[in-house]
């Protein structure tokens, strides 16, 4: 992993994002700004990579992924959510697009110090204006928690708020997980949050198995290893625990279905036990 700078997976789900609004049109999730935050990447692989034709399974699965996140914001504002959360946000543009700034919402974004000094730089230079509502929340987790670096970013822990959580659960350890979805549980009603998990290997077929570790691999090599998997049930049972009182757990290859017009992810991209999962408290 490269210090500061957005990891190679943040890179390459900015990338999809970019690339489904140029191959696709952004028919599941339209992006504006997608394309700008990564054109200063046009000699990167990780770039030129989700631009490849047979990539459309890919690209259409992030597509999804970020469109389900968002239309979960959509119910969290009208039901009275005025704060959001994007932790681990990367090269994710929702901050700067916020579309329920007028209806009062602020985004906090969480990332380390470094990092999210190089995503400012890169937002000047691509000249995408930082939106009032949006409030850069540095942390450094080997110095403060979450709720301290939260804190002193001005979020309210005494009101609702909701998380936009992609593209990192599978890289933190099973505690750190808990321990992030248990500050979650602990605000006030109506809170909620989407995130995206991976079932154990051991569940998966023989021959999803072998593409899996294949992949846990190569992510290994990036110094981005897997270390955390849940079961659905088990998952559920833990949500249940720490006081989520209704949930949605889906596929990868379900949402994608869901929003892509019936698209199906073919065999050759299968989503190896991926799913995204939307979490709330009453409210």
């Amino acid at each position: 992993m490269e210090i500061g700078r957005p990891s190679i997976t943040a890179r390459g789900a900015a990338a999809f994002r970019a690339a489904h609004q140029e191959l696709e049109g952004g028919r599941v999730f339209h992006d504006p700004l997608a394309l700008r935050i990564v054109a200063a990447d046009a000699d990167d692989p990780v770039l030129e990579a989700a631009f490849h034709p047979e990539r459309e399974d890919v690209r259409l699965s992030v597509a999804a992924r970020a469109r389900f996140a968002e239309d979960a914001v959509a119910a969290a504002v009208a039901r009275g959510v005025r704060q959001a959360v994007a932790l681990g946000a990367g090269l994710d543009t929702f901050g700067c697009r916020n579309p329920y700034e007028a209806e009062g919402l602020g985004v906090f974004e969480v990332d380390h110090p470094a990092t999210q000094e190089w995503k400012r730089d890169r937002l000047a230079a691509a000249e995408i204006p930082v939106s009032p509502s949006l409030t850069f929340a540095p942390v450094d987790f080997e110095r403060q928690s979450l709720g301290e670096g939260l804190t002193a970013a001005g979020f309210d822990a005494a009101r609702p708020a909701f998380f936009l959580w992609l593209g990192v659960v599978p890289y933190l350890t099973h505690s750190a997980v808990l321990d992030t979805l248990a500050l979650i549980a602990a605000l006030p009603h109506g809170s909620g949050v989407v995130f995206d998990y991976g079932e154990p290997p051991g569940a998966l077929p023989p021959e999803q198995r072998a593409v899996h570790e294949a992949r846990a691999a190569w992510a290994a090599g990036a110094g981005e290893p897997f270390l955390s998997y849940f079961t659905p049930d088990e998952l559920a049972d833990e949500l249940h625990r720490l006081g989520f009182c209704a949930r949605e757990d889906i596929r990868y290859r379900d949402l994608t279905a869901r929003y892509a017009g019936g698209h199906r992810v073919g065999e050759g991209n299968a989503d190896l036990g991926a799913h995204v999962i939307h979490a709330w408290t009453r409210g």
